[in-house]
């Protein structure tokens, strides 16, 4: 295992005491409730107990009037409306929103929707969308998940008579696309005050004014919910404000009366158990992405837009389907990748990795990075043969800008964008050495030390004797937990190893510690390698999260341990 540092995070102590005593709770809660910028009781109520209410006025939004009028004159006039967005969990899931809201309140036949192929079109908005829409007499787009950034592509539509209203949660430019209307809080002048929702968030939003403006039931936008939390959980947003209140009632309805996609596909999984954020991020979302990444993402949408549980079923078994291909493409290439960097001294040596073959599969090189990464923390490219050119997928460490990296290295490029965290490329395949060689003289000369050992952020010390059933429920009801609200993580130190510890499954560790006489249990994944450290018999710090484990119809709270050192060699910067 890659050696790791620790951080315990810290919270101003006035404020954690005077939390205290208002909310009579452990003071361990009080900082965890801090960290996460609450400090009164009312801040607290609120977190704890949240209300649709809470959902801002989505005519607060800039342009929601005039996309709201034009949707209403479409209706009228009985033009033809298309739903497009993304092949990714945010995108589908928005189009099977907008789609189905559509087929409910218009006329089926003149509604459609159309999600670009990943490969053929690429991201966003697609010029073989547009022409679609024009050859089949569609006057009205709607896009959701993306379209800020399509300038030149909105006013060719406008050139064939075609409106567009765009629905997305990407930063746009100085320049905005000629659009009809655009929904986008994060625009410089819209005034809408929660500025993080995902693009099926946005298109959540005009469906609650639509449904408003002609006097629907709530129902007719509550109903969308769970898909709602489902691209909240894929999209990595921030579990805060407008969208915390979406995720806990999406959660709730995904459990009490979900979407028979939903239904299928965690049927298919075999999982019976209540769904949390973490069902949606790793049941729900790779099988959806998967089917942009294998083959065709219309599947997740006519998935999600299924009326029986038999229609579900079948485009759920598809989906299954992808996602075990993806996973089998998946594995092979990160063994494949890992002997290439292990047989060769150099590449063990840098401070980058950039490996290429040109048979592995497009779709699963992002994923791929990621694995490279727990096994060499370094910025990581993985780069394929696509067509004539080659094409990559870059993932970054804590604290290294990826996208200011590959923008060093253009001149070997045809093309990149991306962020801080991600990025993608495409060069001609002679050009691949010299990339190479270019990206880890910029990652050698620029990145920090500490960049290059992974973080783990710890919120706060507590003991054995915390962890009580009164303080793990109020651990869960801190959940949905998500970006800025992250599933709190605790250090407990001079823990001592029991004689009851052993390896399980070969490479895992279940643990039984103690700490003053309390004794609690754990598992630890792929840590075997660590095992010689707790048969020292001396003391350990040991960082974990907490859960509950089932056994014979009786629940405990365990530790699911994340790192571990001997007590007297730290583990904390």
């Amino acid at each position: 295992m890659i050696k790791k540092r620790w951080k315990i995070l810290q919270a101003n102590n006035a404020t954690v005491e005077a939390l205290h005593t208002s909310l009579k709770i452990n003071p361990v809660l009080c900082k965890l409730l801090v960290q996460r910028d609450i400090s009164t009781f009312e801040e607290a109520k609120q977190f704890f107990r949240p209300q649709l209410s809470d959902l801002h006025d989505p005519w607060l939004m800039k342009d929601m009037d005039k996309a709201v009028e034009r949707i209403i004159k479409a209706m009228q006039n009985r033009e033809k409306i298309l739903v497009f967005g993304d092949y990714d969990v945010d995108g589908t899931t928005s189009v099977a929103c907008m789609y189905q809201f559509f087929q409910r309140v218009y006329e089926a036949d003149k509604t459609d929707f159309y999600i670009p192929h990943r490969y053929k079109e690429g991201y966003g908005v697609s010029k073989l969308g547009i022409d679609y829409a024009f050859e089949n007499g569609f006057t009205l787009i709607v896009s959701l998940d993306c379209g800020i950034k399509s300038i030149e592509l909105i006013a060719y539509a406008k050139t064939l008579g075609i409106d567009f209203i765009v629905c997305d949660h990407h930063l746009p430019d100085t320049i905005l696309p000629p659009a009809y209307a655009i929904l986008n809080p994060k625009q410089p002048d819209c005034e809408y005050p929660y500025k993080e929702l995902c693009g099926c968030g946005v298109g959540f939003k005009l469906i609650t004014a639509l449904t408003k403006s002609i006097d629907l039931p709530e129902d007719e936008y509550l109903r969308y919910l769970d898909l709602v939390a489902t691209a909240i959980a894929a999209d990595i947003v921030p579990i805060t404000g407008e969208n915390r209140v979406l995720a806990y009632f999406g959660l709730k309805r995904a459990n009490e009366n979900p979407n028979e996609g939903i239904k299928a596909l965690k049927e298919l999984s075999g999982s019976e158990k209540e769904m949390h954020i973490n069902s949606l991020v790793f049941m729900i979302a790779p099988r959806i992405n998967a089917a942009g990444r294998m083959d065709d993402a219309c599947k997740a949408v006519q998935l999600f837009v299924s009326k029986n549980k038999t229609e579900a079923m079948s485009y759920a078994e598809m989906l299954h389907s992808d996602n075990t291909d993806r996973k089998e493409a998946d594995k092979s290439i990160t063994e494949e990748a890992l002997a290439l960097i292990r047989g060769d001294e150099v590449m063990v040596g840098r401070k980058s990795t950039v490996v290429f073959q040109q048979h592995w599969h497009k779709g699963v090189v992002g994923i791929v990075a990621s694995r490279l990464i727990e096994h060499f923390y370094r910025p990581t490219i993985v780069l394929t043969l696509s067509g004539d050119v080659v094409a990559g997928s870059a993932r970054s460490v804590n604290g290294f800008n990826l996208y200011e990296a590959v923008h060093a290295c253009r001149e070997h490029l045809i093309g990149y964008g991306g962020h801080f965290a991600a990025a993608g490329m495409t060069m001609l395949p002679e050009k691949v050495a010299d990339f190479s060689s270019k990206f880890e003289e910029v990652v050698a000369t620029t990145i920090l030390p500490e960049s290059l050992v992974p973080e783990i952020l710890i919120n706060a010390e507590i003991s054995f004797a915390d962890i009580k059933p009164t303080f793990y429920n109020i651990i869960c009801q801190m959940e949905p937990f998500g970006p800025e609200n992250m599933r709190p993580v605790f250090v407990a130190k001079n823990v001592y190893n029991t004689s009851y510890s052993k390896i399980v499954k070969e490479s895992h560790i279940r643990f039984v510690v103690k700490q003053n006489n309390i004794t609690l249990t754990g598992i630890g994944f792929g840590m075997a390698d660590k095992f010689p450290l707790l048969q020292m018999n001396r003391p350990i710090n040991i960082v974990f999260t907490l859960d509950e484990n089932e056994w014979n119809n009786t629940k405990t709270i365990q530790m699911k341990v994340i790192d571990f050192c001997v007590a007297d060699e730290g583990g904390e910067s």
